[in-house]
C-alpha cells in the first residue's frame, strides 16, 4: 500500500547558503528542495552539491522529505549533481526541464548507475511547450517518477506570456500536466508565486491551485509556508463532512439500503473515496506536525 506523503508546501532552499539549510530544519514545509540549479552561481555549484548531499546526510530535517534539486540534463554539472546525488540518497532528485520519456529513461539509467537507493524517486520539472505535448508520455515513463513539478515562470517565458491574476495565459498547459499527473497517478506541484510581499495573490493563486487538482505548491520564502500550509489542508469542516459520508455510506451498508443521501445530496462510492483521500491526508498531516513538533 502506498504512503500517503502531505506535500502541501514545498519550499525551494539555496544550496549555497549553509544558513539557509540550517534554518530549514526548523520551518513547518512538508518537504524542501534543497537547490543546486537556479539558487547557485556557477562557481560556488561544486561546494554547493557538497553541502547538500552533507545536509542529506545528516538526519537532522525529521521526516520531511528532502529533494535535491541538480542541474539540467543539458549542463556541464548534470553528471556530477547526479552522481553525488545518488551517494547522498535523497527521497528524490529533482530535474529541470524534463521534456521527453527519453528524458526520464536518461535520468533513471544515471541514478542506477551511480547506485542510488531505490527509495530515492525521481521528480521532473515540466515547464516547456514541449513538455506540456509531452506530459503523459513522461508521466507514464518510469516507476521511478513519483512527481511532476510545474516551471511556471519558464513555462511563461517560453509561451511569451503574462503573469497576471488568475493565470488565464497558463490555464491549458497547467491542465494538461494535471491530466497527465492523474492519468498516470503521480503527484503534481504547483508552481511557484515569485512576489513574496503580495500575500493576498499568494493566497489566491493557492486557492486557484487547490481547485485546479494539484496537490501542494512550490515555494520560493518561509512567509508563504503558513498560508500554503491551510489552504491545501483539509479544513475543520472537510474533516467532518468526509466522516459524515463514511459513516452514512457504512450504515446504509449494514442496513442493507442502496441508496445514501447526506444533508440532501446522493452519495455514491466516488464520494466515499473522496471523503477517505481526505481523512488520510489529514492524518498524515498531523503525524509529521507532531514530529516536526517534538
Amino acid at each position: 500500500m502506498t504512503v500517503l506523503r502531505p506535500r502541501r508546501s514545498v519550499l525551494y532552499m539555496p544550496g549555497a547558503n549553509e544558513r539557509a539549510l540550517e534554518k530549514a530544519r526548523t520551518l513547518p514545509a512538508d518537504a524542501l528542495i534543497l537547490d543546486l540549479e537556479d539558487a547557485v552561481a556557477p562557481d560556488a555549484k561544486t561546494e554547493a552539491r557538497q553541502r547538500v548531499c552533507a545536509a542529506v546526510g545528516s538526519g537532522a530535517y525529521g521526516r520531511r522529505e528532502l529533494v535535491i534539486r541538480v542541474n539540467g540534463l543539458d549542463t556541464p554539472w548534470h553528471a556530477g549533481d547526479v552522481r553525488a546525488a545518488a551517494e547522498a540518497g535523497p527521497d528524490a532528485v529533482l530535474v529541470p526541464k524534463v521534456n521527453s520519456a527519453a528524458d526520464v529513461h536518461a535520468i533513471e539509467r544515471m541514478l542506477a548507475d551511480a547506485g542510488a537507493p531505490d527509495r530515492t524517486a525521481i521528480w521532473a520539472m515540466v515547464e516547456t511547450p514541449v513538455a506540456m505535448l509531452h506530459a503523459e508520455s513522461v508521466a507514464a515513463a518510469s516507476a521511478r517518477l513519483t512527481v511532476l513539478v510545474m516551471g511556471t515562470n519558464d513555462l511563461a517565458k517560453e509561451l511569451h506570456a503574462e503573469h497576471v491574476p488568475g493565470r488565464v495565459p497558463l490555464l491549458g498547459a497547467l491542465s494538461l500536466a494535471l491530466l497527465a499527473a492523474r492519468a498516470t497517478g503521480k503527484v503534481i506541484l504547483d508552481g511557484v508565486y515569485n512576489d513574496v510581499r503580495d500575500l493576498g495573490g499568494f493566497e489566491a493563486e493557492c486557492r486557484q491551485g487547490r481547485q485546479l487538482g494539484f496537490d501542494g505548491k512550490t515555494l520560493i520564502h518561509p512567509s508563504q509556508l503558513e498560508p500554503c500550509n491551510r489552504i491545501f489542508a483539509p479544513s475543520g469542516a472537510d474533516i467532518g463532512g468526509a466522516r459524515e459520508i463514511i459513516d452514512a455510506f457504512e450504515r446504509a451498508r449494514r442496513e442493507g439500503r442502496g441508496v445514501v443521501t447526506v444533508n440532501g445530496r446522493m452519495i455514491e462510492n466516488l464520494h466515499v473515496d473522496n471523503a477517505r483521500r481526505v481523512l488520510a491526508l489529514a492524518d498524515a498531516i498531523e503525524e509529521q506536525r507532531a514530529d516536526v513538533a517534538g
